[in-house]
């Protein structure tokens, strides 16, 4: 039995017509390089898939320029002619802007000012105040934005000091550390040793002065006691 005839119309489902495309396409390639190879032919073929995939066969002895070439010399017209201009156009419109602008950046600079009318100067003057008072905005933005970020790392630093403090104080009134309440019998100091960490709290004797000092150099034991 034969194959049954296939109605020509896009197929909806994306796979089948993926896979119909590609098929199709070697297809056509390998008639075309036939073409060119029976009958030496100058062949020029481009395709371009749904999803914008570009494929091309052009025969090993010429280029596609030169196949697009020799079709506009054999029907004497110009391909390129019509995009040339636009592309010529659009250069001529760049040109006034960037023309434009340099003046305008001149005249702000108060240069090249002799042939404005008194309408075009009021215009630029006006122009300019505006540009001025854009800019103080933003200086004065930028300074309060400034001022803000100073004012809270000043207040993170004082909130630090006084946890500190608080730390310290609690530190400072635990027994651990060496601090011990008296009647007045005694006087308490406190001093550093062994580095910052270590808290120690010595107390002397009220009727001892502390130039008695043993034959080694320190106080005694009945002198200094440890908390």
């Amino acid at each position: 039995m034969g194959r049954g005839k296939i109605e020509i119309k896009r197929i909806e489902n994306a796979t089948n017509r993926q896979v119909t495309y590609s098929k199709r396409r070697n297809g056509i390639f390998k008639k075309a390089q036939e073409l060119t190879v029976l009958c030496d032919a100058k062949v020029s073929l481009i395709m371009f898939s749904n999803t914008g995939k570009f494929h091309e066969f052009i025969s090993p002895t010429t280029t596609t320029k030169k196949v697009f070439d020799q079709y506009q010399e054999t029907l004497g017209i110009d391909l390129w002619k019509t995009h040339y201009e636009r592309m010529q156009e659009h250069l001529r419109k760049l040109r006034e802007i960037n023309n434009k602008l340099r003046r305008d950046i001149r005249q702000r600079m108060g240069e090249d000012l002799d042939d404005l009318s008194m309408d075009e100067l009021f215009v630029l003057e006006q122009r300019m105040d505006s540009a001025l008072e854009l800019i103080r905005d933003r200086k004065y933005h930028v300074i309060k934005t400034q001022t803000e970020t100073c004012k809270k790392k000043v207040k993170n630093l004082e909130e630090r000091h006084g946890d500190l403090l608080l730390e310290y104080e609690a530190k400072y009134e635990d027994p651990q550390y060496g601090l011990v309440e008296n009647e007045g019998d005694y006087e308490s100091a406190i001093a550093l040793a062994n580095g910052a960490s270590n808290l120690y709290a010595f107390r002397l004797h009220h009727g001892h002065p502390p130039t008695n000092f043993h034959h080694g150099g320190g106080f005694g034991s009945h002198d200094l006691r440890l908390a």
